[in-house]
């Protein structure tokens, strides 16, 4: 096996701490991947891993090395990818990762319009709302809500995800609409927990003051979509992201509630591994999706 082969067989057998999971991604028997890593020890004089029944682990020699690894695999992709960033020719496969709702109900039109302007581009498409790590992943970019923490990820601005408070008209003729934050204590209120998770509502009132407002209800939901049910069956107020709420909103089942008052909008991020040599499929595509969301991208169908 040559060193760079054997470079790409440590990194994925310490990110799968298995040595059978990174002989299949590489396509090699667990015994030739067991015997390259044993020779890389051999050679270098020192144990990288530590083995055991649970799988296996780094040493301190193993981690240092791994993190010299992971930046010699960098460069050997940037290597791979100089060519056509000179060229500026966008093609390949673009491997996007993105929330669920997100996903399904704006970036899937917004790609299949990327894919008909660039049919050398092959895309797949992963939906998690869970956080994925793009280098174990093997992502090239991520679409992610909220204010980014300090990283060495790359990073691009792509708008605004504004929220807004509605509730199904059945609802609201039968136990009318509040006139004000303070009144949310005597509605039923329905708290998509992945943000409102304990059950505080944050708005800004008409004079520009903070409130905070603790409500309760029927149903806790971690799924957009289940909340957004709930409010069309009349079961209370939610708040939603507009992007969510805005077909529904359209056809009049769910009107809006609260409208003089703010709620906090979150921003809109596509993050990739590495700021440094970034691939043209990728500043492709995010210079896209930044012409697509521009405005109040949220009242436009895709």
């Amino acid at each position: 096996m040559d060193r760079i082969t054997g470079v790409q067989l440590f990194i994925r057998v310490v990110e799968t701490a298995s040595f059978s999971k990174a002989a299949a991604e590489l396509g090699i028997t667990q015994p030739t991947a067991t015997k390259a890593v044993a020779a890389i020890e051999q050679r270098l004089g020192a144990r990288l891993l530590h083995r055991s029944t649970r799988g296996v682990t780094p040493t301190e020699v193993g981690a240092l090395y791994y993190d010299k690894c992971k930046l010699i695999a960098r460069e050997l992709d940037e290597a791979d990818n100089l060519a056509t960033l000179l060229q500026a020719k966008v093609g390949g496969t673009l491997r996007i990762s993105t929330s669920v709702a997100f996903g399904r109900r704006v970036l899937v039109p917004l790609v299949l319009r990327y894919m008909r302007a660039h049919p050398q581009v092959l895309v797949d498409l992963s939906f998690d709302d869970r956080y994925v790590n793009l280098v174990e992943q093997g992502a090239d970019l991520a679409i992610r809500m909220g204010r980014l923490a300090d990283s060495t990820l790359g990073a691009r601005y792509l708008g605004s995800n504004p929220w807004l408070m509605v509730a199904a008209p059945h609802y609201l003729a039968e136990h009318g609409a509040p006139l004000g934050a303070d009144a949310l204590a005597g509605h039923a209120c329905l708290v998509y927990s992945s943000v409102q998770g304990d059950d505080r509502w944050s708005l800004t009132l008409p004079s520009g003051e903070e409130r905070s407002v603790p409500v309760k209800g029927p149903l806790r939901s971690n799924n957009l979509s289940a909340v957004l049910s709930a409010a069309r069956a009349g079961m209370g107020l939610a708040i939603l992201p507009w992007y969510v709420a805005r077909e529904s909103l359209a056809d009049s089942s769910v009107q809006q509630v609260l409208a003089d008052h703010g709620l906090p909008a979150q921003e809109v991020h596509a993050v990739f591994p590495s700021p440094k040599l970034v691939p043209s499929k990728v500043t492709s595509f995010i210079a896209f999706l930044q012409q697509a969301l521009q405005g109040d991208w949220w009242t436009r169908a895709a």
